[in-house]
């Protein structure tokens, strides 16, 4: 027998670790059967429902009183440089903002000519325990994968807050046939109240048609991307490109070229005599979908499943 439900409003923060979601939403468009982003507005209702859920109240009763995106971007100068870059941040923006998200940014660093986001996670940490003592949250929803929020988790706890953790582990093989594997720590599990394995939910009730799950996915008529901007696919397959003489060279070391087209999540890099393929997993420093054409790019060339050259671990240079 359940017991009665409460009718006391509960309280709900949204936290999100901006480059840990865009990474989900990212496998979601490109490596998963679904082929479309998470939708924020399709995310927050279904944590509504999830939170009613766990704790017995209705669903008009959960409420989002606050949500909180991080991440590192790049700043206004470079982004002015790279074709539509600002008008993309500024449509991210303006999703996020019409969900009543607030964006906190921090520029991403250069180092050793990689660019690098610094500072975001003791930031993510230091706001969301501060506000969880002013605001007084019943429910606080990380959207992370990362150990290093287990002392942020155990402060909440002595807060009385309840934690639940939007977890996603999921494999797929990049194009060089390796085995990539994302996994949420669990320690970090171990620590909340409402561990929740969306992978798992996801892949089961898409199955059975759930209105709910099938609204996390951005529609595709929308066009809209969850995170830059929408990314048109060109077709299934890869272009096609003729085997040239082998490369003496040593294959550990970095090549610099520029990017010669960019496909739906896929691109190819100048090489002569050939144009190197490489697949979104493969980048280092930055989102795939702020590549632009004619980026310079470094990288090492790697074999592919047929033994193919094929460019691996890209890092965008700095301008």
């Amino acid at each position: 027998m359940h017991p009665e439900k409460t009718t006391k409003l509960t309280r709900i923060a949204v936290i999100y670790d901006g480059n840990y979601f865009l990474h989900v939403s990212n496998y979601y468009n490109y490596s998963h059967e679904r082929r479309s982003r998470i939708s924020i507005s399709g995310l927050h209702e279904f944590i509504r429902s999830q939170v009613a859920q766990e704790e017995n109240t209705d669903f008009r009763l959960c409420q989002i009183v606050d949500a909180h995106y991080f991440r590192g971007r790049l700043n206004a100068h470079e982004a002015s440089q790279r074709g539509n870059q600002l008008f993309y941040d500024r449509l991210f923006d303006d999703i996020l903002m019409s969900e009543g998200v607030v964006t906190h940014y921090l520029p991403v660093k250069t180092f050793q000519g990689s660019r690098q986001e610094k500072g975001i996670d003791v930031w993510l940490a230091l706001e969301t325990f501060e506000l969880t003592i002013s605001k007084k949250f019943d429910v606080v929803v990380l959207i992370t994968a990362d150990g290093d929020y287990v002392p942020l988790i155990r402060k909440l706890n002595t807060l009385g807050t309840r934690l639940m953790v939007l977890s996603w582990d999921f494999e797929y093989y990049n194009d060089e046939g390796e085995k990539m594997v994302t996994r949420t720590s669990q320690d970090l599990l171990a620590e909340v109240s409402y561990p929740v394995a969306m992978h798992e939910m996801i892949d089961t009730r898409l199955r059975k048609n759930d209105p709910l799950i099938q609204n996390l996915f951005v529609k595709q008529s929308a066009r809209v991307l969850i995170g830059n901007a929408s990314t048109v696919a060109t077709g299934n397959g890869f272009d096609s490109y003729t085997e040239g003489p082998e490369d003496d060279s040593d294959p550990s070391e970095f090549k610099i070229s520029t990017i010669r087209s960019l496909k739906n999540g896929y691109g190819f890099i100048n090489y002569p005599p050939n144009n190197l393929f490489f697949h979104y997993t493969s980048l280092n420093d930055i989102d795939f979908n702020e590549l632009q054409v004619d980026d310079e790019v470094k990288f090492r060339i790697g074999k592919n499943a047929e033994s193919k050259d094929i460019a691996i671990d890209v890092h965008l240079e700095s301008n």
